[in-house]
């Protein structure tokens, strides 16, 4: 009766170092795989700080050779997204403060863009 409860528990000694064993093992591949998405994800963020800072001193260079202010540049930008987001002129007018004939004629040339696509969009 001794040598069997010895047995059984030199086997569960056993076992609880086998589990203890792999139990390490699968924390170590998941640590692994914790750390190539980590990897990966931080790639991706550095490509898109780079996109930014390209497009950024683009956007920059862009505005040099038009020769629009920071103020003009950025009430351009309100307008733009305002009028992409489907605002009527004269919501956008009292937003910004501005005439609706103002509006009208800052947006003019990025309606006839947006229409002009709808047009080839319907002919086909």
């Amino acid at each position: 009766m001794e040598w069997a409860l010895t047995g059984l528990f030199i086997v569960a000694v056993l076992l609880l170092i086998f589990s203890m064993y792999k139990n390490k093992q699968a924390s170590k591949i998941e640590q692994r795989e914790i750390d190539t998405v980590y990897m990966t994800i931080m790639e991706e963020i550095t490509k898109l700080q780079n996109q930014i800072q390209v497009l950024t001193i683009e956007n920059d260079i862009l505005s040099q050779k038009v020769g629009l202010s920071n103020e003009e540049r950025e009430l351009q930008r309100k307008l733009l997204d305002l009028y992409k987001r489907n605002f009527k002129m004269e919501i956008i007018a009292a937003r910004l403060k501005l005439e609706t004939s103002e509006v009208e004629k800052l947006l003019a040339p990025y309606m006839s863009l947006k229409n002009e696509g709808r047009k080839v969009a319907n002919e086909s």
